[in-house]
């Protein structure tokens, strides 16, 4: 008897899939528009967004024009959203805020349009062209919308990817500097300075500098020490100016004075007279 019922509940449930879904297939052939509009608003709000957004696609053209439209177009974009393909969304979003300027939704097309970029940026360790779009989306909007209550957001959201932009940078000064690619660790850390001056880590960022810069003078050919010497000798200088407790300030402290008395050596020993047959 209880193999009976389940054998029936089985069988009544196979029934129903299959009615759902043959109902489901007789909507989109139909051609009806007003009836495929409604279902599509129906399987939307009933979050079932992959029916819903293949019967978006079949009416979208016939309401161009409508008062239906604007709603229409945005929640087709949320389906793709809502289904994680967010290389889609943002760009329908996008579409819709360039189309429709007066529309009172055109503020969250262009916010879910950088959201959905910021949704694709990736491990900072790999390459970060969408974190770059995101960042350049949500500060366009920030620009555009000046009272939005999405501001603060916003500002967060940039802030998290310029951290991550900050710590591929960083990773890729150090990468440099332990492989004793000194120049190119100093050329990396100072560009750090101008793209991230605000950034929490520039005691550490002006610490390498520093090491970066006196290791490349110790180990640059004669013409050219006093000139590294000279710049170790201002990024030494600007690193103890600016903290006065920290671990690393002896080192720097140790570091400042051995460049002086080398500068003073190679001044003492001729060195522009040196350097220029040197060249010659």
């Amino acid at each position: 008897m209880k193999k009976r019922n389940l054998i029936f509940l089985l069988l009544m449930s196979v029934f129903s899939l299959s009615s759902c879904k043959s109902e489901y297939e007789r909507l989109r052939a139909s051609g009806d528009t007003e009836l495929v509009y409604k279902k599509s608003l129906e399987y939307y709000n009933k979050k079932d967004y992959l029916k819903a957004q293949t019967l978006f696609e079949q009416i979208l053209g016939r309401y161009r024009g409508k008062k239906e439209a604007e709603d229409l177009y945005v929640k087709y974009a949320y389906t793709h959203y809502y289904l994680h393909n967010y290389i889609l969304s943002a760009s329908y979003f996008q579409n819709f805020a360039n189309t429709y300027i007066t529309s009172p939704l055109r503020e969250e097309a262009a916010y879910m349009s950088a959201y959905s970029n910021y949704l694709q940026s990736p491990d900072y360790k790999l390459e970060q062209g969408y974190t770059i779009k995101a960042i350049d989306e949500l500060q366009n909007f920030i620009n555009a919308y000046t009272k939005s209550t999405r501001i603060p957001e916003a500002n967060k959201l940039i802030d998290e990817l310029r951290l991550k932009l900050e710590t591929k940078a960083f990773d890729e000064a150090m990468l440099y500097f332990n492989l004793k690619e000194y120049q190119s660790a100093t050329i990396t850390l100072n560009n750090m300075l101008k793209d991230f001056p605000d950034s929490h880590n520039a005691e550490k960022i002006r610490y390498f500098i520093v090491k970066s810069n006196y290791t490349l003078a110790e180990n640059s050919v004669y013409s050219k020490k006093l000139e590294r010497y000279e710049t170790t000798l201002i990024a030494a200088e600007l690193y103890l100016n600016k903290f006065s407790k920290t671990k690393d300030r002896r080192e720097v402290d140790g570091i400042l004075k051995s460049t002086k008395q080398i500068i003073k050596n190679l001044e003492k020993d001729g060195y522009k007279d040196k350097s220029t047959r040197d060249r010659s």
